[in-house]
């Protein structure tokens, strides 16, 4: 028998609406019920490729006795994290105040004001090694809710206190530096302390990927000519291409690695790691022009569009796949020593040594395709050319790909998220400058009018689209990714259609997302009630924190509308922010990096006739403290005023609103402002 779920539309909600607990969608019938009948909440919180979500719901979730306890004595709700992350944020915050760490699920109980009192990740059916059983948590909760409520009481008041607290303290004011450079130094020095200078990355296992950390070392060694900072970044992305944790079949990278050598993955592959990794990928490639960072963008790409956007259109692209296949986690992408012979009988040795195909394999008694040896040691082994071998993976890669295929799929989270997907639509144009290929800027245009048709209305964002129509209020995610992606079209190509958009959704995040200093920006939208603490989130998660891009959206609109008091905003925001990235720089890379290029900010204005051979120019070459400004001939753009912009092309080089003379020819810009060649 079906529970409320039945009729959502999230696939992870679904996949509980057949669970004997009465689950709830988030909303105000659960809290109602909850305080008429006076009982406490489970907040029950999760996603659709959570593997250790699967777990609980399969140990306790559908345990008749767990269910109907839980029926009895609680109100139950089911939070999809990625359809409401306020929620999610929320009670993730209040849990890492009660226990020091987090994770999903995330089971938090509230009253039924939603104030939340105690709360855990994942709990086991039984007790083990000291890890209280689920049952056992549910006991004591409903014996201290009918003999204590007093205590509960205070310790969900306290709690919203200093989640209150947690916020204002974000707030604080910053002054200019005398000596910026150094302040970069030092957060340079403290990114290297925690670097694995063996194995790559940031710190130990689960290791993720930290490509807005890889995003900062790229740019610190372009403004320092620092090679460390160019060796880890590089060192960094090459784990991640050679290892376990990408598709070496298929394409994607996952969300972690469970190993400190990038070899065990956490098999989920998540829409925004994939277009964060294309991003620092072209980057990278603009600096080395090494052909394994264009191959693996392309093949990134080509796997999103492949399988998580509806029919390949790029009309939107779905959010995740799942770790799991027939119940098994990493079933779909592993492969035995005995599969591989019976699919190629005659394979070549060194593929076996290049993949580390072994009979006892390397995970499980199964193999994780992973390059175990570099391309030239195989060659120089087997006496193989660079023709012969790369026939050979590419005859190997097709003929593991039609068998996968064949395969029980992992399932896909098919809801479709407005941030995420203006993530992928900035991570798409990203590649068309670095790689010179107007598809990419093409499919970037397919996209981004596709997120304005489907989730603007009445000059409102929403969040997620379920394949018939969009729900929930946008959040400060949703606003600040697709500012900036609608920012990063307009740098990159002569076509100004999306930047009075931009501002108006700029405007739109002022007026309903500040907070009372006008400092930074609440998470959630004033109009939102049933949030309980309007959260201001500085850090970076798994992607880009919201009001670090807010800062950033803050000084590009200013530049192209020559707005003081706008950019302004954005620098009191980056210098309130200085002495936390300084200290924790892996945490607010983004941060480390958007200051940085503040510090160091021009503008280039390109306008007049056949200005593309310039512009393409302009767009390979790894110059982060340029703001591109490429416009049309009679642009009336504040920016664009008083300049003579008909006629043959001029460039216009700019530092905050004064401007050099301008210039007809390339070459001689390029002498004004720092440029790196290719390394490669």
């Amino acid at each position: 028998m079906a529970n409320r779920l039945i009729h959502e539309s999230s696939p992870y909600l679904l996949q509980h609406a057949h669970n004997p607990v009465e689950w709830y969608p988030w909303g105000e019938e659960a809290f109602e019920r909850a305080r008429r009948e006076q009982k406490p909440v489970l907040v029950s919180i999760g996603y659709a490729a959570c593997h250790w979500c699967h777990v609980m719901e399969r140990e306790s979730f559908e345990d008749e006795a767990i269910a109907a306890y839980m029926n009895e004595h609680f109100i139950n709700i089911k939070v999809d994290r990625e359809e409401r992350p306020d929620v999610d944020h929320l009670y993730m915050d209040a849990l890492q105040v009660l226990n020091g760490q987090g994770g999903w699920p995330l089971n938090m109980f509230v009253t039924p004001e939603r104030k939340p009192f105690y709360g855990g990740t994942y709990f086991p059916p039984k007790r083990v090694y000291q890890r209280a059983s689920w049952m056992e948590v549910l006991e004591a909760i409903h014996m201290t809710w009918l003999k204590k409520p007093e205590d509960i009481h205070h310790q969900s008041e306290q709690l919203v206190s200093h989640l209150q607290q947690l916020s204002l303290t974000e707030t604080a004011v910053g002054t200019e530096t005398e000596n910026p450079q150094q302040q970069f130094e030092t957060v340079f020095r403290n990114i290297m302390g925690q670097a694995d200078m063996e194995s790559g990355g940031f710190g130990a296992a689960p290791k993720f990927p930290q490509t807005m950390t890889i995003q900062f070392l790229l740019d610190y060694y372009f403004f320092t000519d620092n090679k460390t900072a160019l060796d880890q970044a590089l060192l960094s992305l090459d784990v991640l291409l050679n290892g376990g944790i990408y598709d070496q079949i298929g394409g994607g990278l996952a969300r972690y690695a469970t190993d400190n050598d990038w070899l065990i993955p956490h098999f989920e592959k998540m829409l925004y790691d994939n277009a964060l990794f294309i991003q620092v990928l072209s980057d990278a490639y603009k600096i080395t022009g090494a052909e394994r960072y264009r191959r693996v963008i392309e093949e990134t790409i080509a796997f999103c569009l492949r399988e998580l956007s509806p029919e390949q259109s790029g009309k939107g692209f779905f959010a995740a796949l799942d770790a799991d296949s027939d119940g098994e986690e990493g079933k779909f992408y592993t492969w035995t020593y005995e599969e591989v012979l019976e699919l190629i009988p005659d394979i070549h040795p060194a593929l076996l040594e290049y993949w580390d195909i072994t009979p006892e394999g390397n995970w499980e008694g199964a193999t994780i395709l992973h390059n175990d040896k570099p391309l030239h040691y195989i060659r120089e082994k087997y006496s193989l050319t660079s023709e012969n071998l790369d026939e050979l993976l590419l005859t190997m890669k097709q003929q593991l790909f039609g068998r996968r295929a064949q395969r029980n799929r992992p399932l896909l989270d098919h809801k479709i998220l407005l941030s995420w997907n203006a993530l992928m639509a900035s991570a798409l144009l990203k590649a068309a400058t670095a790689l010179g290929e107007k598809k990419y800027s093409d499919a970037a245009s397919v996209l981004l009018d596709w997120l304005l048709q489907t989730f603007r209305k009445d000059s409102i964002l929403y969040r997620s689209y379920d394949g018939k129509q969009v729900k929930f209020n946008a959040s400060l995610e949703d606003y600040a990714y697709l500012i900036k992606a609608l920012l990063d079209y307009s740098s990159t190509l002569a076509d100004g259609r999306y930047l009075d958009i931009a501002q108006s959704l700029y405007q739109y995040t002022v007026a309903h997302f500040s907070d009372p200093q006008q400092l930074f920006f609440y998470f959630s939208d004033e109009a939102q009630k049933d949030i309980i603490v309007r959260k201001i989130e500085t850090y970076d998660g798994a992607m880009p924190s919201v009001n670090a891009v807010m800062a950033e959206n803050s000084i590009r609109l200013a530049r192209w509308y020559e707005d003081q008091e706008t950019e302004s905003r954005g620098k009191r925001m980056l210098l309130s922010m200085q002495a936390k990235v300084i200290r924790y720089p892996t945490s607010f890379a983004y941060w480390a990096t958007t200051l940085q290029r503040y510090n160091n900010l021009n503008t280039l204005l390109i306008a007049g006739n056949n200005i593309e051979e310039s512009l393409s120019t302009l767009h390979r070459t790894f110059i982060p403290h340029v703001l591109l400004m490429p416009v049309q001939p009679g642009n009336q753009l504040p920016v664009c005023v008083g300049k003579n912009l008909s006629g043959e092309q001029q460039l216009y080089l700019c530092d905050h609103f004064a401007c050099l003379p301008p210039e007809t020819g390339l070459r001689n810009i390029l002498s004004k402002i720092k440029v790196k060649e290719m390394l490669e």
